[in-house]
């Protein structure tokens, strides 16, 4: 294991808090400090993992921290902002009809489809009418029903 000083390890913990993962961490650790880092020590200073279980409570603090801020960030990034994706995608539309190109209009249109109906979210709702619960019905049928509905579909067939 690599002996990592204070600027090491607050430098993955914030790189880890930011969904890099231990790999990226480590190969960002080489890159700026020129140490070998295993990334199973790595993922020690990740609190959201088994490993990093028993980190150090100002580690964790500062990991909740930059997570916190980054997610913020995130907020003020124009392409992370739904309204700002659907004006280019309009724009992209325009630009393909002015050319004629019919197809990629076609594929905006779809790009923009899957946009509003939230294709693009990691939210998914299984509900009924309402937002309530599915109904369900249970249907009963005795062996006449069946044998003339077959009938019904060999006649017609």
């Amino acid at each position: 294991m690599a002996m990592l000083t204070e600027a090491h390890k607050r430098f993955i913990v914030q790189a880890l808090a930011c969904w890099d993962s231990p790999q990226e961490v480590a190969d960002a650790v080489k890159a700026e400090f020129g140490l070998n880092v295993h990334r199973s020590q790595v993922a020690q200073y990740d609190p959201t993992k088994v490993a990093g279980q028993r980190l150090a409570k100002k580690w964790v603090d500062l990991f909740e921290a930059t997570h916190q801020r980054f997610r913020e960030e995130v907020a003020e990034i124009p392409i992370a902002d739904q309204a700002y994706r659907l004006r280019q995608l309009g724009k992209i539309y325009e630009r393909h009809i002015s050319r004629g190109n019919v197809v990629g209009a076609a594929a905006v249109l779809e790009q923009a489809a899957k946009e509003t109906g939230g294709a693009f979210t990691n939210r998914r709702e299984h509900t009924g009418a309402g937002g309530g619960p599915i109904e369900q019905k249970t249907v009963v049928v005795d062996e006449t029903q069946v044998a003339a509905a077959v009938a019904k579909l060999q006649r017609d067939y």
